[in-house]
């Protein structure tokens, strides 16, 4: 590239992998792929059940789960799970909290559904400030009381924006809490939501193309109603029947053949978070690493920590804006060293940096990151 700045080695990170998702893999789980014969086997056959069994109940202890819930696993990720939460988990009409892009498209899903009614939209949080409008910790929705609502959905953390909403049950409905980034990597109180929802490329270090929901029986229950109720009058495909893929999931199975490989990495990690010590261990980590990278926009004379409010700052994405330097050509640079994945999202249209802090990533890695920012931003 023109006007290479060559970052001394002494100075680069030893995973130069920050991607928000998918995010770093650890090379033990990766060689644990390579060497199993599981590829190439039926997902109905005792093998790989026995697999899902083993990634089920590992989620169940890390999580620590209420009695009566259930832990399912859906073909597809996070944005399948949105139309499966619109075709049987909502009966008549939600409210969902936007305080970013991933809250923005599951109310778009939610809005074009011909059975349900118009959801109440509650704008909030950094991406409306600039209107004006309210806090994350402070969306209405969060003290509920809109009329003719049978379900509640917010995001517990904003990937595209690294913000945090607090994970609090909203009387009177169902409570779905988007928890697609942030899930294995902070401690939360699953009864305080009725279905926790992620995706496994993100704190869980594994491929996309599955949904996992830690469901509540009283979201158990709303499937079966919707389904079985004739009142309904709806048609739900068997892929977005959330009582289907409860029925499978009992089974240590998904409806159709899931991506073993996806399998093996989320369950690989998942045992190493708990031998590890749990949530608490895992939160430790994503804090410690996002604590240099906050502590250093704080520092720079150019640089400033978009979300300002540090109850609001996720400790697992962190964005960055740039004053007068331009992002693009610190992240060229970094990338032409070796440093991915450290883009904006690029629906922020925001001069700034998007660096994951995941729990594979070492707090010795962001140290070496934020040393390299320095190097390069010294010699633009």
């Amino acid at each position: 590239m023109e006007n290479f700045i060559n970052i001394p080695a002494d100075l680069l990170p030893e995973n130069k992998k920050f991607g928000a998702g998918p995010s770093s893999i650890r090379k033990t789980a990766l060689a644990k792929v390579a060497v199993s014969d599981l590829p190439g086997t039926s997902h109905r056959q005792a093998p790989v059940k026995n697999l899902v069994g083993s990634l089920r109940g590992g989620l169940k202890e890390l999580f620590s789960l209420p009695d009566g819930y259930e832990v399912m696993l859906g073909n597809g990720g996070a944005t399948t799970f949105w139309a499966v939460a619109a075709s049987s988990l909502i009966r008549e009409r939600s409210a969902h909290a936007v305080f970013g892009s991933f809250g923005a498209k599951f109310a778009e899903t939610v809005s074009g559904a011909p059975h349900l009614k118009a959801p109440a939209v509650e704008l909030g949080g950094i991406s409306a400030r600039a209107q004006g409008l309210e806090t994350s910790s402070e969306i209405a929705l969060l003290r509920g009381g809109q009329e003719g609502i049978d379900t509640y959905c917010y995001p517990a953390h904003e990937t595209s924006t690294g913000a945090l909403s607090p994970v609090k049950r909203v009387a009177g409905g169902l409570n779905l809490v988007d928890a697609t980034s942030i899930a294995g990597g902070v401690q939360v109180d699953i009864s305080q939501t009725d279905v926790y929802y992620f995706s496994g490329q993100k704190c869980f270090a594994a491929e996309g193309g599955l949904w996992v929901a830690l469901a509540s029986p009283a979201a158990q229950e709303r499937a079966r109603e919707i389904k079985t109720d004739p009142r309904a009058g709806r048609w739900i495909p068997p892929i977005l029947d959330f009582s289907v893929a409860l029925k499978n999931s009992v089974k240590d199975q998904t409806l159709n053949t899931p991506a073993i490989s996806t399998l093996i990495l989320w369950e690989d990690q998942v045992q190493w978070m708990l031998s590890q010590g749990g949530l608490e261990a895992m939160e430790k980590r994503t804090r410690a690493s996002s604590a240099v990278l906050y502590e250093w926009a704080r520092s720079h004379p150019d640089a400033s920590p978009y979300v300002s409010d540090p109850d609001e700052q996720s400790p697992v994405v962190v964005t960055i804006d740039f004053h007068e330097i331009d992002a693009n050509q610190v992240i060229a640079q970094l990338r032409a060293n070796g440093i991915v994945d450290i883009d904006p999202y690029r629906a922020l249209g925001r001069n700034q940096i998007r660096v994951a802090c995941f729990p594979n990533v070492e707090v010795a890695d962001t140290q070496a990151l934020t040393a390299c920012l320095d190097y390069v931003i010294d010699r633009l």
